[in-house]
Order: C-alpha cells, then structure tokens, then sequence
C-alpha cells in the first residue's frame, strides 16, 4: 500500500535554477520536453558483466524484499536472478530524490514528473537505451517519449506505473454529485472548512488546469507552462480557495481519517485513497471532472555517474517485467506501465478500476512535469514561471 508522495518544497529552488539555465529558448514538436537542451550524454549500446550491486532511491513500496510484508518481495528473485544486490533508500520527496541523485552515489531513481526533467536539464541522468530493456516493448504507448520523461524523442527512463489526481466527495454531503473542479474552487464556500487540497507547489497546476477551461481568455494551454499573468491568476485563485480549505494532505491514512470523520467532504485525492475510503465505510467516490485532472508518472532513471550501469539496467527490465510490475502496482496503488501486466494481479478487477489500459482515459491526464522558464508549450515571445517560484508562491497561498 502506498505510503506517501510528497513533493517536499525545501530543497527545490536551487535545483530548478539549474534546470532553468540548461534550457534553450528553442521550442520542439512532438510530446517530448519543449524547451530543453540537455547535456549530450551517451545511452550505452549494449551491457557487460553485472557489478554485485546497485544502488537505488526510490518511493516507499517499490522497491520491496519482505521487511515490511513477508508477502511482499520482489527483490529477492533479482538478487538471485541477476548476482545484483539490492541497496535501497527510500525518499519523502521529488526534490530529496534529485539531491541524492547529485551526489553520483546512486544508479537509478524513480523519479516522477515533478523530479525527471530536473535530472535531465542538470546532466544527473542519462538517456536509456530502451532496446537493451526487453520489456520496455510491452510498456504502454500512453507513457513513451512523453513531456516529462523524453526529450526530443529520446528516452530518459523506462516508466514504472501511473496515477491520476481525482476529485473525491462524500455522497451524503455533497449534493448534487459534482462533476467538476470548480467544488473546490469556486463553488468551495459550500463546504467551507470541509475542503482538502494537495500540500505541494504542484498543485498549482491543478488550478491552471481549471482556469484554463473557465477562463478561455488566459490562453493556458500546458498547466505547467505558465507565463506570469497565468501563474498570478492560478495563484489568485488558490488564495481565494485556502480560505475554505480545512487541512492540506500529503499523508494518505491523514486523507482517509479526515473522509471518514467528515472532516472533509470534498478534495483532491488518489485512487487507492478513495478505495481504502470506501472499504473502511466512508460513503465517497472518485472522479476526473469534466475539465480533466493532473496525475504522475513515474519512470525509472538511470545516473549519469552510475557506478553499477550493468545492475541498473537488469533492475529497469525486471522492475517492468509482467509479473513485478503486476505486483508493485497493487502494492503501491498505481495503474502498471506494462500491458500484460495485467494478467498477473491478484485482483482480476484491479487494472479495469485503475484504468490501466484505458488511452482514452489518460489523454485526460496532465501529468507532473517541472516548469522551467522555457515555456513547455513551446512559447517563444514570453517566460514561464520556473518551479522556484511556484515553492515561494505555495508557501504565500498557504499563509
């Protein structure tokens, strides 16, 4: 079960300064990062002999040996698969992950969208050669070469799972059933004091990704593209909103307690809190409102200064492999990155209720993704608001 994703703010403004810096002015078609010039690194053209080991960073629930859950291990038949001993550290937050990743003692991270493009503007990781993982071949279209994990068609990682940010309300208080993100925004004084949001500078996408479809005038086209006066609107928006909002959430069981108390009726939650919810007795449910939401994808990336490049790569292919990838979604409360994954869980119901092969579903997903001053939509004639920013205007919107 997860435990938290917490895009902590304390470390970030140096890295997004860098970030930003290693950016070019030029826009780029396609899916992949706008914007960016990252360093020329090399992806390796085939693998030699493992080291012994590697070193990983990693969320809480995936990278599990039976420590926590005796049930739980998936580390144990790499090590014994592969000659590669597993060292772990689990991180709190995107940006404890990049500054672990800095320090060049670690091989591979995964790294979500608020994380990934920090790694590959500042050289911290490198390109993968996807063809030296076998099943990267069955990972889903819906998250190759995407914003936040390629540049220029070149593949930063090899993705891991995805989730989406749903809007969740109890069925007994809040009526009628909303369909959009306007019940925590405008439409919050109904509830006031009831409404909970995601505690990261993040969630200012969330916002932007509401006014872009109320307020056509702003031209918001990339929640994490925006330009000064679409920046001051989100945030504007977000001031308005905190005076409604009774608790910002980053811990998950915090969530869930608040839905079943009705301390909070209605806000941003995940897919497996709003499961947890309803199976503990909390009378909720969850949704992606008509405007669409935000979500993450992780994608597991390799150092540049990997001293264990062979491991890494073994740990890329096997943490995707059907089986695994079944395992740690259910585990980790995620839709798998691998289409036969699948096949493999336990709960033969779990990848219909977390979308997991449904496009369609997430083309309504605006995944995480680091904003730089070189627009991500491609905008030339004006600068983005960098991610620096974002932390200093979240801590202002919180008072």
């Amino acid at each position: 079960m997860r435990l938290t994703r917490v895009p902590r703010a304390a470390a970030a403004a140096a890295a997004l300064l860098l970030a930003a810096a290693c950016g070019s002015s030029s826009g780029s078609g396609g899916s992949s990062a706008t914007g960016l010039n990252p360093p020329d690194l090399k992806a390796p053209t085939k693998l030699g002999k493992t080291e012994g080991q590697v070193n990983l960073i990693a969320w809480a629930g995936y990278v599990e040996d039976g420590s926590n859950d005796p049930k739980t291990d998936w580390v144990t038949g790499f090590e014994k698969r592969t000659g590669c001993q597993v060292h772990s550290k689990v991180a709190a937050s995107s940006d404890e992950m990049v500054k672990l990743m800095k320090t060049g003692q670690y091989d591979a991270v995964s790294a979500s969208g608020d994380a990934s493009l920090r790694l590959i503007a500042s050289g911290d990781a490198a390109p993968v050669n996807t063809a030296l993982v076998p099943n990267y071949r069955d990972v889903y279209s819906g998250l190759k070469n995407g914003a936040w994990n390629s540049v220029k068609g070149r593949m930063y990682g090899i993705p891991h799972g995805r989730g989406a940010n749903l809007l969740m309300y109890n069925t007994e208080k809040v009526k009628p059933a909303p369909t959009s993100w306007s019940a925590v925004f405008d439409d919050a004084g109904q509830h006031k004091g009831h409404v909970t949001a995601y505690d990261s500078p993040i969630y200012i996408a969330d916002a932007a990704l509401y006014l872009k479809a109320i307020r056509p005038e702003l031209k918001i086209e990339n929640p994490y593209a925006l330009d000064q006066k679409q920046f001051d609107a989100a945030v504007a928006l977000l001031k308005q909103q905190n005076a409604d909002v009774g608790e910002y959430w980053s811990d998950y069981l915090k969530e869930v307690s608040a839905f079943k108390s009705g301390d909070s009726v209605v806000g941003t939650t995940w897919q497996v809190i709003a499961s947890l919810a309803a199976s503990e007795g909390a009378k909720v449910k969850a949704l992606v409102p008509k405007e669409g939401s935000t979500g993450w994808s992780d994608t597991w990336m390799v150092s540049a200064k990997a001293a264990h490049p062979n491991c890494a790569y073994e740990w890329l292919d096997w943490i995707v492999s059907p089986e695994v990838n079944a395992q740690v979604a259910e585990y980790f409360g995620e839709a798998p990155a691998n289409s036969k994954a699948c096949a493999h869980t336990s709960d033969r119901n779990f990848c219909t209720i977390y979308h997991a092969a449904d496009e369609n579903y997430w083309k309504r997903i605006a995944f995480w993704n680091t904003p730089i001053e070189q627009c991500l939509d491609g905008r030339e004639d004006v600068r983005c608001v960098p991610y620096a920013k974002w932390v200093q205007a979240w801590t202002e919107i919180k008072g």
